[in-house]
Order: C-alpha cells, then sequence, then structure tokens
C-alpha cells in the first residue's frame, strides 16, 4: 500500500501528516513554513500569536493583529508554495478577528476546535479557504455537519479527530478519559459512519485526519489501514530544531519520562495533559496566584478565581521558562529521544509508515 497523499479539497499535501497548530508561539512561521515545505501541511497557531511584539501588553488586539500578518506571510514564503494552515481555537475571545484575517490573508486552511465552531463557513464562504474543525466524538462531527448543512449549504472541507492521547486542552471529561473504549481508533471508526449520510449528500468524502499520540509510522499506518485520510502531530515537530520555542522547551520532551506526562486542570475549566514540573505542583498546591488576567484571552476563564494565567504560563514556557511555566505534550512524548531537523522527522516518519504499510 502506497503511501496516499492528503487530499483537502483541491489542496494536495504530498505526505499526509499535519502538524498540529501549538500555543502559545510554539509553531509559528519557521515552523509550519518548514513543514510545508518538506510535503505535509504546516499549522500556526492563532493563540496570543502577538506575545512576542513590543507593545503586547499595551495595544493586544494590534500586536495580535500585526504578528498574524506577519507570520502567516513569513510561512508562506519559508514554504515554497506549500500548505499553510492556522488553528484558531472557537474560545478566543478574539476567534473572529483572527479568522476574518486570516481569510484576507489568503491562509489556505482554517482548524479549529477547543469548543464548536459552528459558525466559521460564515466567514470563509466564498473564499478559497478550507475550514476544517476538531472534533473528538461522533456526536461533535455529526452536530457540526448539520449545523453547517442547515444554515450555510456546505460541511466541512475535513475533520481532525483528536483522541485522548492529544497533548494540550482535552475535548473529554476525567471519566472519557479512562474509559478504555474511548480510543482513537474506535472514535475514527464512529465518526467515519457519522459523517457518511453527508459525503453521500454532497457527493464528495469528509477526509478525517486522525490526532492524539501518534508518535511513529507504525501509528500513521494502523490509523490509515482503518480509514483516516491522514495524521495531525504535535509533540513531534515541538521537538525539532526549526520549532519557534526556546530550547529549554525542546529539552523538556527529551528528559520526560513515561512518569512525567500527567494530566492537570487547567485555569479554563477544561482537562490538559502537560510534562509535570514545579510549577504545576505549585499551583496544585494553591501556592501561585494571577496578579492580574494579563491577557483576557479565552471566553471560559475567570480570573478571579484561578490559580494562574494559562496564557502568562504558556508563554513563559515558550521562552523555556520552566519555573514559571510548563509545557503541555501528548501522552507519548517521553519517546522523543533527540531533538531533530523537520526534514529528518518526516523522511522518518515516510520511511516507517511505508514500511508498516507493506
Amino acid at each position: 500500500m502506497e503511501l496516499p497523499k492528503l487530499k483537502i479539497g483541491n489542496l494536495v499535501a504530498k505526505i499526509p501528516i499535519i502538524q498540529g497548530g501549538m500555543g502559545v508561539g510554539i509553531s509559528l512561521s519557521n515552523l509550519a513554513g518548514n513543514v510545508a515545505l518538506n510535503g505535509g501541511i504546516g499549522v500556526l497557531s492563532g493563540v496570543e500569536i502577538g506575545f512576542n511584539e513590543p507593545d503586547y501588553y499595551k495595544n493586544k488586539k494590534e500586536a495580535n493583529l500585526r504578528a498574524l500578518k506577519f507570520h502567516i506571510r513569513k510561512s508562506k514564503e519559508i514554504s515554497k508554495g506549500g500548505i499553510i494552515g492556522i488553528n484558531i481555537m472557537a474560545v478566543l475571545n478574539n476567534f473572529e478577528e483572527i479568522v476574518i484575517e486570516s481569510v484576507r490573508e489568503k491562509i489556505d486552511i482554517i482548524f479549529s476546535g477547543a469548543g464548536l465552531p459552528l459558525t466559521l463557513p460564515s466567514f470563509t464562504k466564498g473564499t478559497d479557504t478550507k475550514v476544517v474543525p476538531i472534533v473528538s466524538s461522533d456526536r461533535a462531527a455529526t452536530l457540526i455537519c448539520k449545523t453547517w448543512d442547515k444554515r450555510y449549504n456546505v460541511i466541512p472541507d475535513a475533520i481532525v479527530l483528536e483522541g485522548p492521547k492529544a497533548g494540550g486542552h482535552l475535548g473529554f471529561s476525567k471519566e472519557e478519559l479512562e474509559d478504555p473504549s474511548k480510543n482513537l481508533d474506535n472514535l475514527l471508526i464512529e465518526v467515519l459512519e457519522a459523517i457518511r449520510p453527508f459525503e453521500e449528500k454532497y457527493g464528495r468524502q469528509i477526509p478525517v485526519i486522525a490526532a492524539g499520540g501518534i508518535t511513529e509510522g507504525k501509528d500513521i499506518a494502523e490509523l490509515i489501514k482503518l480509514g483516516a485520510s491522514g495524521v495531525q502531530m504535535g509533540s513531534r515537530f515541538a521537538a525539532t530544531y526549526e520549532c519557534d520555542a526556546e530550547d529549554g522547551f525542546k529539552e523538556a520532551y527529551v528528559n520526560a519520562k513515561e512518569e512525567d506526562i500527567i494530566l492537570i486542570n487547567s485555569p479554563v475549566g477544561l482537562i490538559g495533559r502537560a510534562i509535570n514540573n514545579k510549577f504545576i505542583e505549585d499551583a496544585k498546591s494553591g501556592l501561585r496566584r494571577p496578579i492580574k488576567c494579563i491577557t483576557n484571552c479565552l471566553k471560559p476563564c475567570k480570573p478571579t478565581e484561578v490559580d494562574y494565567c494559562i496564557a502568562n504560563a504558556l508563554i513563559n514556557g515558550q521562552k523555556g521558562n520552566l519555573n514559571s511555566g510548563f509545557v503541555f505534550a501528548g501522552s507519548n512524548s517521553y519517546k522523543i529521544e533527540k531533538i531533530m531537523s523537520v526534514k529528518d522527522l518526516m523522511e522518518e516518519l515516510v520511511e516507517e509508515t511505508q514500511l508498516y504499510l507493506k
């Protein structure tokens, strides 16, 4: 079996691997551009993308929009015609602004999860930008397809199914995470079945991209055999030279042991998966409290009630300042043994996948 290309509308990626959008500032133009250059789909993170701008804390809106334009243009330049997407969480307070500006900049694909992006097609209809919701269940996939069909006469250009082994904020309850039937393989079969009526109505396939805990070529091959059109990977790309974070952030993956990958209760009311450290332990003990809300970034966050500012913690993590922040990571991140180049990683994954597809 040949390694299939990933087709999303008229976009064709030579390698069916999407680099997951990682914020704050983990996947910016350097990482996304280089993944696209090497045949995959590179994805920017739209979360507080202007965090490094000199006026970020004074003019957050302007800083974010300025940085957004810069990174979309820079990633396209690096990719030399490759496919560039952006991940824009539905719970962002500036969701609409970031979507509108991304479409203006002719981004190839908008990926959106962390909530149901039910209004997304209203901003993209009539443009070349593809819309790809991120879901964690067949129920969410069905609801999005039904709503988009009824309101906008469209269906998703593709769907990313993020399973329970992903890093970052998760779309699962603690009970679901402990339920062995809620594994990525089973969820994939359920989603493929759920979207079939919409594929039949519109006379085209909705590619489903599997995500969460995918680390090796063997994982990719097994999911493709089950019906996935491709995969999305985050942590493996975070541990590359081209990743936009500082070295201390990347080294956290290399140094992590299996028992270090833990579930945390995020200040935004979701369960997350991260690499344990003293900051997280202190937060659990109630030793850290935010002085003020620095960014007002996420709709569910209640700054007066939380143990720490998630944006501030992730910005510190990005800068390698792990005394004041932490690193999100997938459940299999402990398998990462070294930092490598995007080119070498892509070649390794392709070679391994082809081996297991035979």
